[in-house]
């Protein structure tokens, strides 16, 4: 379900559908002075705001953006004029125009606007937030909806200073981007009046407002304040975080050349929030589960998804608030930036935890609709489709290719690049030619020449590999082409060139050669003679490796003592991309995979479970899922006799995350008798104190337990979800209730789904889970049909994108067909690119278990059979 609920993340944060276009540029903003009166209990707002504006040539019409806005009045003054401008409004394009009897001149002017609006149910603009208790005021502004929140040139090229002050009730406190500089009774009995310090120069879509009664635990880093806020019930729960914010500070101080440029650093939890985080400067919004955990028993895991995530917003502070991309066509620049930077502050904090970054989404790469980096011109105007950029693509690929260029570069020269680079454009925008070129003068290499290929073709290379001994050297051959997961197209070749910074790798165990691969075919000459080689040093590469198969099985012998842990991903990746392409027998991922079977490397042990449950899930056929079960307990068994169910003196962090993950590929892909036989009282251990279970095994016994539960466990499971105190218990319940098999019990889970007790915002942990689980996936589907309006309906229009996506849950000829019926009648508002990528994966699903048939069921015949005795 986690890849599922990771696009659902991605896919809340994409509001507003329309078709707005671009402002006409000939009026920019320079400071906004806005006050917001949000009314809690009948879920309206009030709002009066002055723009200082710079008009660069006469108009008598000013356009700026709104929408789901009421105008009240309206005035400009320009000089020593000031006129009632008469207001018209472009619901569909998401603008106002402002007409002026007499054009106003070229020069400063001010607008001036009272306006009401809606406090909505959508988690975008300025919504309603709910608590059994209480409700709460929160925005989300990114990426178009500041415009649902006030009158404003929604652009991030139109950076501005602001004021902002809220007129909240008497009880509540907000929270903005500034400092409290005053807090003044009225107006009106009950309310008083809270007034933010002028922010520094942002994009309307940074600004944020919080308005309850939050309550925060407070911390400070290198002088800077730094609050972790939630919930009044909830406030202790932030104190990890408040840990992680401190330290990812201090990291970042160091890493920039500019210290952290606000006053204060807030972090804030709210009840119902669409995405993950966001970056607002100087007060960062959460969901809940992404900021908050209970110290007693939140498991590694979540500790490291709670420090990635504040590392990855503050990290923002610098790359996309200090500096913004020129428009939406570039958010990598944002995103993938942050992305990239994420994993430094935790591997200098948390040493033991053993961060290393994946190689990003080279999967979705291979597809034939993927995107570029960069998106084309006409794919990046309407809200719609800016909010499909905010993909894998935007965060997952830019950072692994940073991090090619990092590794090719080297760490202090890139260091001084990223420096120059954020120097220079302080408070301002950028392009994306303005990174390398910066990076380019810092290094001396041709950084500029590199990344366009990177950054402007869609797809990522594959680097077929061929080496031969030539007296005392090692000739390598290598080819590169575009990778894709369709065969057909991987056959037919295709034209594109990168320029691949790869680094070569021998027997010899010296320092690895590194070239940059400019061609089509491009050879290196080794010194010494070498068994065999290995393109991707470290593991650092964006990019397929194929070797041939004398190198492959050579690589295969020596991958447990030559190569690194993430040489070994890299290989194991490698050889499920050829698989899944049609390239290499499934055989030879699985024979390395048992190669590796005494590997206790917690990133290769969770690629090789990963890869076990997609094959269990699709690929195997009802007459060999015994064998294959007998040989995932041989593969997983040794590690589980190793570990227990029970934390251990001395157990490394790695070790108690694997735990976890061996015990649920046991449990599901395996079906373990004696693990699914003691799942049951850890899980029951649990539900009486779940401090008194191992925090990195009691969630997913629950989890577990629900394979062979029943009717009374669900109950059990459903009561503890609605007492649950932490987010953690919340959702391992949740998610437990899709792992039941019976049909009458997914019935309830789906109703459930829709009812008041789960929030919008969660609605996909039920019928998300439900679909990936191959036991419930047609049911699931089925009432996502039938219930289609009531879950449009749920989601408040928030949500509305990407839903072609859950094609890739199926793998038949038969749900292709009705899936692209279904949606041909409902089409997806985001596009057609979610749908198009489902249905490929569907299709790579399809061709693999089609092709590898044979082959897989010879394979568990031997090894299977061998396995099971």
């Amino acid at each position: 379900m986690k890849r599922l609920l990771a696009a659902v993340a991605l896919l809340l944060s994409m509001a507003a559908v329309g078709n707005a276009q671009r402002l006409p540029g000939d009026v920019v903003p320079s400071h906004y002075q806005v006050t917001l009166a949000p009314d809690l209990k009948n879920a309206t707002f009030s709002g009066e705001e002055t723009i200082e504006v710079r008009i660069l040539k006469p108009t008598s019409n000013i356009v700026l953006n709104s929408a789901e806005i009421k105008f009240e009045d309206v005035t400009v003054t320009s000089g020593a004029s000031t006129q009632t401008a008469k207001v018209t409004t472009d619901e569909k394009a998401e603008m106002a125009t402002l007409a002026l009897a007499d054009a106003a001149p070229a020069g400063p002017a001010t607008i001036h606007i009272k306006f009401t609006g809606t406090l909505n149910d959508a988690l975008r603009g300025f919504y309603l937030s709910k608590t059994k208790a209480r409700n709460y005021a929160v925005t989300q502004f990114e990426a178009t909806d500041a415009r649902r929140a006030f009158p404003c040139f929604d652009e991030p090229a139109m950076k501005a200073t602001f004021d902002i002050s809220a007129v909240v009730d008497a009880g509540d406190t907000p929270i903005s981007n500034g400092k409290i500089i005053s807090d003044t009774p009225g107006p009106g009995e009950g309310k008083h009046t809270v007034k933010f310090a002028t922010s520094p120069k942002m994009s309307t879509y940074l600004v944020a407002l919080v308005v309850g009664d939050l309550q925060c635990v407070e911390g400070v880093a290198d002088g800077i304040p730094i609050r972790v806020c939630a919930t009044p019930d909830k406030k202790d729960l932030g104190k990890f975080a408040l840990e992680s914010a401190e330290q990812e500070l201090k990291f970042y101080d160091r890493y920039y050349g500019i210290k952290y440029p606000y006053q204060k650093l807030d972090l804030i939890a709210v009840p119902d929030f669409g995405a993950g985080a966001m970056e607002n400067t100087g007060a960062i919004i959460y969901r809940e589960e992404a900021l908050l955990a209970d110290d007693r028993i939140a498991s590694i895991g979540q500790r490291k998804g709670i420090a990635a995530v504040t590392a990855h917003e503050i990290a923002h502070q610098w790359f996309g608030d200090l500096v913004t991309m020129q428009w939406w066509d570039d958010v990598w620049l944002n995103e993938g930036f942050a992305t990239w930077m994420t994993s430094k502050p935790l591997a200098a904090w948390k040493p033991e935890w053993n961060i290393w970054p994946n190689q990003g989404p080279l999967a979705v790469d291979g597809l034939k609709s993927t995107r570029p980096i960069h998106a084309p011109g006409n794919e990046a105007n309407t809200p719609a489709q800016i909010g499909t950029l905010f993909d894998g693509i935007a965060y997952g690929k830019t950072a692994a290719v940073l991090r090619m260029l990092e590794s090719w570069l080297g760490e202090e020269p890139f260091r001084q690049g990223v420096n120059s680079y954020l120097a220079k454009y302080a408070y301002g925008n950028t392009r994306a030619a303005d990174f390398w070129n910066a990076m380019a003068q810092a290094s001396g290499k041709p950084v500029d020449k590199v990344m366009p290929t990177w950054v402007e073709q869609a797809g990522a290379p594959m680097v077929s590999v061929k080496a031969q001994c030539s007296g005392k050297q090692t000739v390598v051959e290598l080819s590169q082409t575009r990778f894709f997961n369709d065969p057909e197209l991987l056959k037919q070749g295709s034209p594109e060139v990168w320029q691949i910074p790869l680094c070569i790798k021998t027997a010899a165990g010296s320092n690895a050669r590194c070239e940059l691969m400019t061609q089509k075919q491009q050879s290196v000459t080794l010194p010494g003679c070498s068994p065999w080689v290995f393109v991707n040093a470290g593991g650092q590469g964006y990019y397929w490796s194929a070797y041939s198969p004398e190198l492959t099985s050579k690589l295969a012998g020596a991958a447990e003592q030559a190569l690194t842990p993430q040489e070994r991903v890299s290989l194991l990746n490698d050889e499920w991309a050829l698989a899944r392409a049609g390239q290499h027998p499934i055989s030879q991922y699985l024979s390395l995979a048992q190669g590796m079977r005494n590997d206790r490397t917690r990133q290769v042990v969770q690629q090789i479970a990963e890869r076990v449950a997609f094959i269990s899930d699709y690929l195997v056929d009802t007459a060999d899922r015994e064998s294959f079960r007998a040989w995932v307990r041989n593969q997983f068994r040794p590690m589980f006799d190793e570990f227990g169910w029970k934390a251990k003196a001395g157990d490394s962090d790695d070790v108690k995350s694997m735990r976890g993950t061996v015990i649920l590929a046991l449990g599901f892909s395996g079906r373990d008798p004696e693990v699914l036989r003691q799942v049951s009282p850890v899980a029951q251990e649990y539900m009486r104190d779940p401090a008194s279970v191992d925090p990195n095994v009691g969630g997913l016994a629950v989890e577990l337990a629900a394979v062979n539960g029943d009717a009374n466990l669900y109950d059990q499971y459903l009561q503890h979800m609605s007492a649950a105190k932490t987010p953690q218990e919340r959702y391992a319940y949740m998610e437990a209730l899709t792992r039941f098999p019976q049909p009458e019990l997914a019935q309830r889970t789906l109703a459930l789904s829709l009812s008041p007790e789960v929030r919008g915002q969660d609605l996909f942990r039920g019928i998300g889970g439900l679909l990936e689980n191959a036991e419930t996936r047609d049911l699931a589907w089925a009432y996502f049909k039938s219930h289609w309006a009531e879950i449009q309906k749920k989601i408040g229009g928030g949500l509305g994108f990407g839903f072609g996506e859950l094609a890739s849950v199926f793998c038949s000829e038969p749900s292709k067909q009705d899936v692209q019926q279904w949606f041909a009648q409902h089409p997806d508002p985001g596009g057609p690119r979610p749908l198009r990528q489902g249905l490929e994966r569907l299709d790579t699903c399809l061709r693999m278990k089609n092709a590898q048939a044979q082959n897989l069921a010879s394979w568990l015949k031997e090894h299977g059979t061998a396995a099971g005795k």
